[in-house]
């Protein structure tokens, strides 16, 4: 028997039939519970949760070998964020339950769980290209098409119109600012006013304004009058707060009072973050990026341990292993393979089907039936009325009981997403021919197939979620990058094993 910690979140009323079902699952499988870690009215699209940090340091101690949730979804907002924070407890020698997913942690499971999730991003996906569609209709009507409302607006039936109560706000605001007030100066102004007017939010709190909320008041394009929709303007579409003049001159001051470019920091996502490891200390390898003296910024992933001086692994660049990576899955995608994880994965999601809480309630049913007919034998022999009527409130309780259970088979019935072989071969199919270029497709490409990424500053070594597939290969030494570099027809695949030594061995080396 195992000692586990059961996690759950959100409102009181869905933590406690998360919890029943987890004190279910711990009983099926014999699992002793220790404690149980909640987080009551807090949304779970933060891992900023005081009882889930509070597990987390915990793991450290060894009070537990599992936490149990009642699914995955409800353990973090996102896969980062996912494999963080289970690298950390797997670390502490904590394993991750779910009660309403039988997922196992074999090879198997990780291979299904990773191409279900891919699959999952890729129709929604497909959702947001329609959803972008119905938006972009609204826009090129100049409609309304959510999000933020600029100050001096509201809007009625999806139109923009003039908000007479602070409209004012946002005109002085602008003539604040082109008198050569601050942007502290106004932020007070627009916050006092606001306050004067009680001005609140959808969840009742009143509306103040940051500095850089100000800031994107006075250079919003809405308050002349015109429309935005991904990039595209189309003036005189929108009543008019400010004349275009003072925007004009507004937007001029803004530009002089810009902070230098130095500040900016580079916006790339690290794709193999949770990936990607040390192959000297096995700690994990995270993003980090530089300024050269130029303005020139340099992106690499570094060892955790090494930021630290606990580890000798240098830097490798970014661009450099991201695309050694992402060429190696695109290699696993060949017919065969396609077909092969096909198969696995409708097979494992068959199999879960049967042993999820769905078979547990089928068998609540066929005992809730059983009991019931035993009851109506007993009535055939009973003839004492005191007894026959407990009988028949029994009875009656049970079939309460069973239209109960019958709603929980129909709601779990529901969320049951059928697979079959030809979904998930064109799901694979299209991962295989997808734009190298495209951040989203590189990110899917990743998350589905590799598991865990080993580097050294001599080899690298890459395990996917196919089971039996595998990546070894010796990284070259900086001599034998030069004698491939000067062979003309290796020369073009040899570049970024250049700029890749640069950044590893601190030597500068051009072809």
């Amino acid at each position: 028997m195992q000692d586990i910690a059961l996690g759950s979140k959100q409102t009181a009323q869905s933590i406690e039939g998360q919890l029943k079902e987890c004190y279910a699952y711990a009983e099926r499988n014999n699992y002793d519970v220790i404690g149980v870690y909640k987080d009551e009215h807090i949304t779970g699209t933060s891992d900023n949760r005081p009882d889930f940090k509070r597990m987390i340091e915990d793991s450290n101690k060894k009070l537990f070998n599992g936490v149990l949730v009642y699914q995955l979804d409800r353990f973090a907002r996102n896969r980062y964020d996912s494999a963080k924070y289970k690298h950390k407890l797997k670390k502490n020698g904590v394993r991750v339950l779910s009660a309403r997913e039988n997922i196992s942690d074999d090879a198997s499971g990780i291979l299904m769980e990773s191409v279900l999730e891919g699959m999952a991003e890729y129709y929604s996906a497909e959702l947001g290209q329609k959803v972008a569609r119905g938006m972009g209709i609204n826009a090129s009507k100049c409609l309304y098409i959510g999000g933020y409302i600029t100050l001096g607006f509201k809007i009625v039936e999806k139109k923009y119109t003039i908000d007479d109560q602070t409209s004012p706000i946002t005109l002085n605001a602008y003539k604040m600012y082109d008198n050569n007030h601050t942007i502290e100066d106004v932020q007070e102004y627009v916050n006092s006013q606001l306050k004067l007017i009680d001005k609140r939010n959808k969840k009742g709190k009143l509306v103040q304004y940051s500095k850089g909320a100000v800031r994107n008041l006075l250079a919003d394009k809405r308050c002349i009058g015109t429309y935005v929709f991904k990039g595209t303007e189309t003036p005189n579409a929108i009543p008019q707060i400010v004349d275009i003049d003072l925007f004009n001159r507004v937007q001029e001051r803004l530009n002089l009072n810009k902070h230098s470019p130095s500040r900016l920091k580079t916006t790339n996502d690290y794709i193999l973050t949770t990936k990607l490891f040390c192959g000297h200390c096995k700690d994990m390898m995270v993003g980090v990026s530089g300024t050269s003296r130029t303005g020139r910024t340099y992106e690499y992933y570094s060892c955790n341990k090494s930021r630290k001086k606990l580890c000798n692994k240098k830097n490798v660049q970014k661009e450099y292993i991201e695309d050694l990576v992402i060429e190696e899955a695109r290699k696993i995608l060949t017919d065969k393979n396609i077909d092969k994880i096909s198969k696995t994965v409708v097979k494992l999601a068959e199999k879960e089907k049967d042993n999820t809480i769905l078979k547990r309630l089928d068998n609540q049913l066929m005992e809730n039936d059983r009991q019931k007919a035993n009851l109506f034998d007993s009535l055939k022999v009973c003839d004492i009325d005191s007894v026959r009527k407990s009988i028949f409130e029994e009875i009656a309780k049970m079939e309460a009981d069973r239209k109960e259970i019958e709603t929980q088979i129909q709601k779990e019935r529901a969320k049951k997403v059928n697979l079959d072989e030809t979904q998930v071969r064109y799901f694979l199919q299209q991962m295989r021919s997808g734009d190298l270029n495209n951040m989203k497709y590189r990110k899917m490409l990743v998350n589905t197939l590799i598991n865990k990424i080993y580097l050294t500053d001599g080899d690298i070594t890459i395990y996917f979620n196919t089971q039996d597939k595998e990546y070894k290969s010796k990284i070259p030494t900086l001599e034998e990058a030069r004698v491939l570099i000067k062979n003309t027809s290796a020369h073009q695949n040899t570049r970024k094993l250049v700029f890749y030594f640069y950044s590893a061995n601190k030597q500068k080396f051009f072809s």
